[in-house]
């Protein structure tokens, strides 16, 4: 496939969007001497005096760190709440992501909403969808999505939920997003990954996005269209690349999009 003739200074300016600092200063947050996080030093004053299970603090100076004390997840569960409470979370979905130490040893779980503003990184899978023309398959996301409602995306983009795996978590949002069993799909491999730091875009206050997306490809045979099925995409097109470059400088597409769309169609 040729590559996709995009101004250089475009594609610049989306990388950089990929790697920033955060907007405020912000310390580690730690649990028993492992990184978990990243926190503004503000934050625990706003949230108050908060009390892990045991009636000790559940935030804790330590050096230049906070450390969160008492059962991890019953600690981050309390802290979530109380983020939400203050409102400080961002739109609550009773959904678990996983929580790592900076080697990526599962510790513990906290719900989705409570992630960017402690600073957790995250994991998520999109898939990039081709016809046998070569032509890409696109979602535009649903007008009432929380984030970046009516842009356009990969065929399929979500979150790694705690307990999944990559392939459970592709197997899964294939289907919820696409109507898609992965048997339907042909020469359906991992193509790479994206990396992306940067303050949060989705309204949250406090914010810092840490997250690592593996993407995979696929292609769709003659007759296999895509059907949502939880009601988060608005449609599906299939589009030529020249299509999605314009798009793309249009500024019509999520960043994640963008980001794996440029290594997916060789720009």
């Amino acid at each position: 496939m040729n590559a996709l003739a995009l101004d250089p200074d475009w594609c610049a300016a989306l990388l950089a969007r990929a790697d920033q600092p955060p907007q405020a200063p912000r310390v580690p947050l730690l649990w028993q001497e492992r990184e978990i996080g990243s926190i503004e030093p503000a934050l625990p004053l706003a949230l108050g005096r908060l009390g892990a299970a045991d009636g000790t603090a559940l935030l804790c100076r330590e050096g230049l760190a906070y450390c969160v004390r008492g059962a991890l997840s019953d600690s981050l569960e309390r802290l979530a709440r109380a983020l939400r409470a203050a409102g400080l979370a961002h739109a609550w979905r009773d959904e678990q992501l996983a929580v790592c130490d900076v080697h990526g040893v599962p510790l513990a779980s906290v719900e989705r909403a409570a992630v960017r503003v402690l600073g957790i990184a995250t994991r998520a899978v999109h898939l990039v969808g081709f016809d046998p023309r070569g032509h890409v398959w696109l979602q535009q996301r649903a007008f009432d999505k929380p984030n970046d409602p009516g842009l356009w995306d990969t065929l399929m983009g979500g979150m790694v939920a705690a307990g999944d795996t990559l392939d459970t978590a592709l197997e899964r949002e294939t289907w919820e997003e696409a109507g898609l069993r992965l048997e339907e799909l042909q020469d359906l491999h991992q193509a790479g990954w994206v990396h992306q730091r940067r303050p949060a875009g989705d309204g949250t206050r406090h914010g810092y996005l840490v997250e690592d997306i593996a993407w995979s490809r696929c292609v769709l045979p003659d007759g296999v269209v895509p059907r949502n099925q939880d009601g988060e995409v608005e449609r599906f097109e299939c589009v030529p690349p020249d299509e999605v470059a314009a798009r793309l400088q249009e500024g019509l597409f999520t960043d994640e999009a963008a980001l794996i769309l440029l290594q997916a169609l060789g720009a």
